[in-house]
């Protein structure tokens, strides 16, 4: 009898390991991947397609035979624009749900916060959207613009014949860290240009800002003085009162061009822009362009948004930080199969020189050193449809130069990446 129960005991716990063996077998026939977006707060107009995308480009790569053989797992969490919780979320990831890698944030603040956490803990996360630079973490892939690949082509234009000859310059920024650090290397290669800083106005407002009627009327007044552009690093839901009251105080492109480095076609989806014509934005993708690739991207999208119910499916749009986001999964994807191997250190190694033939046309290269693209610069008009037309392109992808020239002391940093604590 003793022996009896001891045979069904045995039993019992060896069906039990075997089930625990089973679920750690299924646990490993996927790789997990984080998606760390604000879906919800002030951040929630930008970062929502983000998420959106991710989960898009993750069902593309599943349907061709998933990485590695193994299907990804997408885990998403929800920060809601709280820049300390974006902290805790990347920690989350990294320990509870041992992602393989994240993509994510959208602010520099967001990214900051995340910054120490996936050095710490050796983990690797995919920047997609445009930045001030003075960063090249080991454990980031910047997939989005370093200054010199938005900010100074864009105030080059407009200083020149074509973009209007600006003789003046405002800027308005949300008040964070990639608008002052952006605007700082602004006034020095303005300062480089023979234009004072008389001729310079810099103002900042919180997130989620509403009521710009002061500031547009101090738009105006200020471009009394001169021929004036303005520079736009306002964030998030900001932009939509902004450009509503562009247009109620009759502040046209042909009298004051806005130039904005976070507006994209996500942002005008929803609002008229018809007052908005001829307003500008500097990407280094935007939806209208036309060649194949871009194509297949945008038809995709529209097809996944209605396939998947999203939120005015009919009218979803793609632009700059997506196809960052799409060409930053892609590229992991490839490192991943290079290495052999999802570990952080040797898909780092494969990731220097991945190639990838993006939507905006040119083949996108990861740089051997320094953890950003090489990305072709395009400045666009708004048009009545919401869309951009490009004015101006580079006629080639731009390395980046993530310590700008403009800042003292940058001459003396490395060209490689360096944990920043």
């Amino acid at each position: 009898m003793q022996r009896r129960r001891l045979i069904k005991a045995f039993t019992l716990s060896a069906s039990i390991a075997a089930m625990g063996l089973s679920w750690t077998i299924q646990a490993a026939e996927t790789i997990k991947v984080g998606i760390l977006h604000s879906l919800s707060g002030t951040m929630a107009i930008s970062e929502t397609s983000l998420k959106d995308m991710a989960l898009m480009t993750i069902d593309e790569i599943n349907a061709k035979g998933g990485v590695l053989g193994k299907k990804l797992e997408p885990v998403v969490v929800d920060p809601a624009s709280n820049w300390p919780l974006f902290a805790e979320k990347g920690r989350q990831l990294l320990t509870q749900d041992k992602v393989a890698v994240t993509f994510g944030c959208w602010t520099s603040v967001s990214r900051k916060s995340v910054l120490p956490v996936y050095e710490e803990l050796n983990g690797l996360l995919f920047y997609p959207v445009q930045y001030e630079g003075e960063e090249m973490s080991p454990n980031v892939f910047y997939t989005g613009a370093a200054p010199n690949q938005q900010a100074i082509p864009a105030v080059e234009y407009l200083l020149s014949e074509d973009g209007g000859s600006a003789k003046r310059f405002f800027l308005l920024g949300t008040d964070y860290v990639y608008p002052r650090t952006t605007n700082k290397i602004l006034r020095a290669f303005l300062h480089s240009k023979g234009i004072a800083d008389k001729d310079i106005e810099e103002i900042y407002t919180p997130f989620g800002h509403s009521d710009y009627q002061t500031i547009v009327a101090n738009i105006k007044k200020f471009a009394a003085g001169g021929k004036t552009a303005v520079i736009s690093t306002v964030n998030g839901d900001s932009n939509v009162p902004f450009y509503k009251e562009l247009a109620n105080q009759g502040l046209d492109a042909t009298e004051v061009p806005v130039v904005a480095f976070s507006v994209g076609e996500e942002e005008l989806r929803g609002i008229d822009t018809k007052p908005l014509v001829g307003h500008l934005a500097a990407w280094n993708y935007f939806q209208s362009v036309d060649n194949p690739v871009n194509e297949k991207f945008v038809a995709d999208w529209k097809a996944y948004a209605k396939a998947k119910n999203l939120p005015n499916a009919n009218t979803v749009v793609t632009n700059d930080p997506m196809e960052a986001t799409y060409v930053g999964i892609h590229m992991w994807a490839q490192a991943v199969e290079k290495a052999g191997t999802t570990d952080v250190d040797k898909v780092r190694e494969a990731m220097a020189g991945q190639t990838f033939d993006a939507p905006s046309g040119f083949t996108l290269t990861m740089d051997k050193t320094n953890h950003h693209l090489h990305k072709p610069v395009m400045i666009g008009e708004i048009q009545d449809d919401g869309q951009f037309s490009v004015v101006w392109q580079t006629e080639s992808p731009i390395r980046a130069q993530p310590w700008s020239p403009y800042i003292e002391g940058n001459d003396k940093k490395p060209d490689h990446p360096v944990k920043s604590n």
